[in-house]
């Protein structure tokens, strides 16, 4: 049976996917993007050399099949340019890359309307890339959307683009008053990616049960965090895609019976780009030292990111949406140095106590004070540690409240290794990236590391 793995970001993104994803892909036969678009931000670090990708899976830098799949929303010229840069990296492709052919397509107009939304909503912007993603999202729904196979045939792409742009256009003009898009010219460009873009496309669904049928092991990476999911994010201040586990499944066209585990990904801390609530933000000194030493700006936009302690409250939030069963903690060093350290372990909103994540309104999040529980800082370097027992002792006083309060919700009959399992210090710089203990027995799957 082939061991296929979902990965998620469990927080608000930027959690360290892509680095995490990318030590995994050792010991895997395929990588599979299953949403978002190249509103995405993987940055990786690999022999000194940093690299950022936005579309093409992080598996592309080992010898794994990486694969676009339908759920995803495509921007033709950054694939081009992603490859382009790769190749002058030495990455040789040698039909690695993998496209499914009902991608919607994101066209000039999509990120003009999505660039005029944010500005007509000025101080209440919703914070998103400018990339077009949420107006592809749109017309996907709207059965109104431009597929990548429809660039195979002329006369089908045409007649489209022309009923959508003409739709872009006069949203444009009338309500954005913003000048519209010539439908010639994006006509010819466009057109003019077929030949280049055939030869990676096909039907990834067959193609990846097909690797399934030959016992393959399969990463399923996901973009952005579970919390800016369209459905069961911060709405409205959310991504416009399904971020949770599930979607690996409608964005894939493969069952949900085919994934073995799902590993969440989570910062020591928390951090949010962009507008929303945020409960356990820091505006003082203790945030901008852990926005400076984890060097918190977004891969995709360069935004610096806002900065909070851990939230467990989100975090429980997080496991149940995506049935993680299995986490890994990163960027643990980023606390070295400080004297205590915080995690939120309820909420409190006028006078009620909250150890859930609330059904409430917005402006009532807004409103919520976090109840925190501190710990003494261990004040030492973690860099380099690869053994857990050898992590300072106030560490392991936190990984302690964690796994109380993390492991049961992941699975209430799951039975604790005796010796802690699965630690790896992978590390750039000063901001080393600590995949701490599996929090649940072993599932034999290839995430041993």
């Amino acid at each position: 049976m082939s061991k296929s793995v979902i990965v998620v970001g469990a927080q608000w993104g930027d959690e360290g996917k892509g680095k995490v994803i990318d030590l995994l892909t050792k010991n895997c036969d395929a990588v599979v993007r299953f949403q978002g678009g190249h509103n995405a931000g993987h940055t990786l670090v690999i022999n000194g050399n940093k690299t950022v990708l936005h579309l093409i899976p992080s598996g592309i830098f080992n010898d794994a099949d990486c694969i676009i799949s339908n759920g995803v929303v495509l921007h033709i010229p950054t694939l081009f340019d992603e490859i382009q840069s790769l190749e002058s990296k030495g990455i040789e492709f040698n039909n690695k890359l993998h496209l499914s052919s009902i991608c919607p397509l994101i066209l000039p107009t999509h990120i003009a309307l999505d660039e005029a939304r944010e500005r007509a909503l000025g101080n209440q912007a919703i914070g998103t890339t400018g990339r077009g993603i949420g107006p592809t999202y749109e017309d996907k729904v709207a059965r109104r959307a431009i597929h990548l196979m429809d660039l195979f045939d002329e006369e089908k792409f045409t007649d489209k683009l022309n009923t959508l742009m003409n739709y872009h256009n006069f949203l444009l003009k009338n309500l954005y008053k913003t000048n519209p898009i010539s439908e010639n010219e994006v006509a010819d460009q466009w057109l003019s990616f077929a030949d280049t873009i055939e030869p990676y496309v096909k039907d990834t669904t067959q193609f990846l049960y097909s690797l399934i049928e030959n016992d393959s092991n399969i990463l399923y990476e996901g973009a952005q965090g579970a919390l800016l999911d369209i459905d069961h994010g911060t709405y409205p201040f959310v991504t416009s895609s399904n971020t949770i586990a599930g979607a690996a499944s409608t964005g894939t066209g493969i069952g949900p019976r085919q994934f073995d585990s799902v590993l969440g990904i989570i910062k020591a801390y928390t951090t949010r780009v962009g507008s929303g609530p945020f409960p356990t933000e820091l505006n003082d000194s203790i945030g901008d030292h852990i926005a400076k030493v984890g060097v918190e700006f977004g891969a995709t936009t360069g935004r610096p990111r806002r900065c909070g302690w851990f939230d467990a409250v989100a975090a429980k939030k997080s496991i149940i949406n995506n049935s993680i069963s299995h986490l890994c903690i990163t960027k643990l060093d980023v606390l070295d140095d400080l004297d205590e350290i915080s995690i939120a372990i309820e909420y409190e909103i006028e006078n009620d106590i909250f150890s859930t994540y609330p059904a409430i309104t917005l402006s009532k999040l807004n409103k919520c004070k976090p109840r925190y529980k501190t710990y003494k800082g261990w004040k030492q370097s973690t860099a380099g540690i690869t053994d857990f027992n050898k992590l300072p002792d106030d560490i392991v006083g936190i990984d302690e409240y964690l796994q109380k309060e993390l492991s049961s919700v992941i699975n209430l009959n799951a039975v604790r290794p005796d010796t802690p399992q699965d630690i790896v210090l992978y590390g750039f710089g000063r901001v080393g990236r600590l995949v701490a203990r599996m929090l649940v027995e072993s599932t034999g799957c290839f995430l041993k590391v």
